[in-house]
């Protein structure tokens, strides 16, 4: 696609998006309360993430562990081939992927609790069902949900989202065409505020353009946060309900 055609002079970004404008946010929580201990589907746009946590569960420190006070996170990815817009072989140890692994771990680390878990194991596997952009985000958004739904302590929401630069136009939650022909940045904040829990550029970007993509990012973050604790809220309203 020509890079003049993925935002009109009218402003409307080739999906039909305002530049600032999130896709389409479903969620769903506890989707597999058989085969984990917390489960949550995120559906951003049309990238579809699945995310099932197990823990936290008791582990034995190994002679290699240097701080046995903390929980060992481990984060795993799983792209079938199925799940790329354009498909091709993946193999399981694709390089990319194990990077996300390690972000996500990273991330997450900052916000679960860890003193609540010292000797424990929590195990984070998510599912990419289908892919169309903002990738991270979407790992990111539904380890959170999934995370709660195990009862794991959390400091509070990491919410993601991704921002692409499109000449000085900052263009909020990209999809695959974007991200091909732009260049983007994913940013991750903890909470109602604008504490930066995480921020990755794919790409150069420049330092005049940088603050403007952040800002938009961290408004999307909120929009993202709202959808997700409403989501919360009603699952827990109707646990509480089925108790009484």
């Amino acid at each position: 696609m020509s890079h003049l055609e993925l935002f009109s002079q009218e402003g409307i970004r080739v999906d039909g998006r305002r530049y600032n404008e999130i896709r389409a946010f479903d969620c769903s929580i506890n989707t597999h309360p058989h085969s984990s201990d917390g489960s949550a589907y995120i559906s951003q746009g049309n990238t579809k993430v699945l995310c099932l946590v197990r823990g936290p569960s008791d582990t034995l420190p190994s002679a290699s562990s240097t701080n046995t006070s903390e929980p060992t996170i481990s984060v795993s990815i799983i792209q079938p081939p199925y799940a790329k817009m354009e498909r091709k072989k993946v193999s399981t140890n694709d390089r990319r992927l194990a990077e996300l692994s390690i972000i996500i771990k990273r991330a997450l680390q900052q916000t679960i609790v860890k003193k609540n878990y010292s000797r424990t194991s929590i195990e984070v596997s998510i599912t990419i069902l289908q892919l169309d952009g903002s990738l991270l985000p979407a790992c990111i958004n539904s380890a959170t949900l999934a995370l709660i739904d195990a009862g794991i302590a959390m400091y509070d929401y990491i919410t993601a989202c991704n921002v692409a630069l499109y000449d000085s136009y900052p263009l909020l939650d990209s999809n695959t065409l974007e991200e091909n022909e732009l260049s983007f940045l994913s940013i991750g904040i903890v909470g109602k505020g604008d504490k930066i829990n995480l921020l990755l550029m794919e790409d150069k970007i420049p330092m005049d353009k940088l603050q403007k993509l952040i800002d938009l990012g961290i408004l999307g973050c909120h929009s993202i946060r709202e959808i997700m604790d409403q989501s919360v809220r009603e699952i827990a309203t109707d646990y509480v309900s089925k108790k009484r």
